[in-house]
């Protein structure tokens, strides 16, 4: 089995048997495309059947220096998964990265915004803001409305569409990891920033492809990831906040907002879509004057 081979079927794998979305194979199949390519460049003629432990650990340690712990930690894992699924096929009897370990990491906790930054940065957005004749200003505003409304992740929000929204009920549907669906609520104040983006959407001519699509670019095509990151990137910079913000720090923020204010951790995971509560458990990095009034106030013995 070559290499190529090993990568396709291990795609058709997690399509079909996982169930999982186009950006998760591309990334599950990135590892695997850097090995494969570091073992053709360096003249190592071994394939996914009988590569071993030691071209591995060679692999690994060529490119230590170019990537932090954690993305070693990633890779390795990655990797692992893979030669699983040989076993799985039984093509392998024994995965290669059986002994090898990931380098130690700690926890890292997302950077968050306040109430105060957040409402700084949307009104830093200029509502009348043109591109050839399309109105994106009101655009951009429902885009970051969005993102700490609802707590989507960057490719939850590119994916959404009009069909997607049940207004009347106050929810809208996400399509998350994994294609698995979950109903998020959403805020009047978010919906009314929507209604008045999609009657400017009408104004658009939109490809075949995207008419359903609620976010759009000036050709009436899907939103990419990178062009979120370029809007909050540019409202960062004109507001003068010295923190770095993504469009993940808006929905740490969400999570971080709810739960200083009472929220269950359990309801805060089922907004956000995490398979597992130990994931949502990250966001309760809440201060100290947070904690002292929750004693304060609940126990007996305050």
């Amino acid at each position: 089995m070559k290499w190529r081979e090993a990568i396709k079927d291990y795609q058709n794998y997690l399509r079909i048997e996982r169930g999982l979305s186009k950006n998760s194979i591309e990334n599950y199949s990135y590892d695997i495309k850097k090995l494969m390519t570091y073992l053709e460049s360096n003249s190592i003629a071994v394939s996914p059947i009988n590569i071993d432990n030691e071209e591995l650990k060679a692999f690994i340690y060529s490119i230590s220096n170019t990537i932090n712990a954690r993305s070693q930690a990633r890779l390795i894992s990655g990797l692992r998964n893979f030669f699983d699924y040989l076993i799985f096929e039984k093509y392998r009897t024994k995965n290669p990265l059986q002994l090898i370990e990931s380098p130690k990491i700690g926890r890292k906790l997302p950077d968050s915004l306040t109430i105060e930054d957040i409402d700084t940065i949307i009104s830093a957005i200029d509502v009348n803001y043109q591109f050839r004749g399309i109105n994106l200003g009101h655009r951009n505003k429902a885009i970051i409305e969005t993102l700490y409304s609802c707590g989507l992740r960057v490719s939850e929000l590119i994916g959404l569409k009009i069909s997607d929204l049940f207004f009347d009920e106050g929810f809208i549907k996400v399509i998350g990891k994994g294609n698995k669906e979950r109903f998020v609520p959403i805020s009047g104040t978010t919906q009314k920033y929507i209604n008045i983006w999609i009657d400017l959407r009408k104004h658009i001519e939109v490809n075949q492809d995207s008419k359903d699509i609620l976010f759009l670019n000036y050709k009436g095509g899907k939103l990419t990831r990178a062009m979120i990151f370029t809007i909050i990137k540019k409202l960062v910079e004109k507001i003068g906040l010295k923190k770095t913000v993504s469009p993940h720090t808006f929905r740490h923020s969400f999570a971080t907002h709810l739960l200083e204010n009472g929220a269950d951790l359990r309801a805060i995971q089922m907004m956000l879509g995490h398979e597992s509560i130990t994931t949502t458990e990250i966001y309760m990095h809440v201060n100290r004057s947070h904690l002292s009034d929750v004693l304060n106030k609940y126990h007996p013995r305050k």
